[in-house]
């Protein structure tokens, strides 16, 4: 794994336990809301307003599960990323990432400055 201008190993282990944590932490969140959504029976609430809180429950938890789901996939790309030592590089412009950035957002594939023009691009 090759290390990028000012980034030491030392700072690429750091990331890789900090994306491997997170994905951890999701997994464990995901499997708790499902044996919790499993528990509760639409059936077990009689009041209309009872059951309608319920759906209304689920579906958020269901829209969490689905930004969780992406996230996962963003932090097994940036665990290749490190792999193959691309780790750490805007895919837009090619400098480096900051490093204080990665450790903000260690899934993020662009520097500040890129993030920036695309943020601007899509409020315009």
């Amino acid at each position: 794994m090759a290390c990028l201008g000012n980034m030491r190993q030392r700072d690429l282990n750091q990331l890789r336990r900090l994306l491997e944590g997170r994905k951890r932490e999701i997994l464990s969140e995901a499997d708790r809301a499902v044996g919790h959504m499993n528990s509760k029976s639409p059936d077990g609430f009689p009041d209309p307003t009872d059951r309608a809180s319920l759906e209304s429950d689920r579906a958020l938890i269901l829209r969490m599960r689905d930004r969780e789901r992406k996230l996962l996939a963003k932090i097994d790309e940036a665990v290749k990323r490190l792999d193959t030592g691309s780790y750490g590089r805007c895919e837009e412009c090619g400098d480096e990432i900051g490093l204080e950035r990665l450790k903000a957002r260690p899934v993020t594939t662009l520097c500040i400055g890129c993030k920036s023009d695309q943020e601007a691009r899509e409020r315009a």
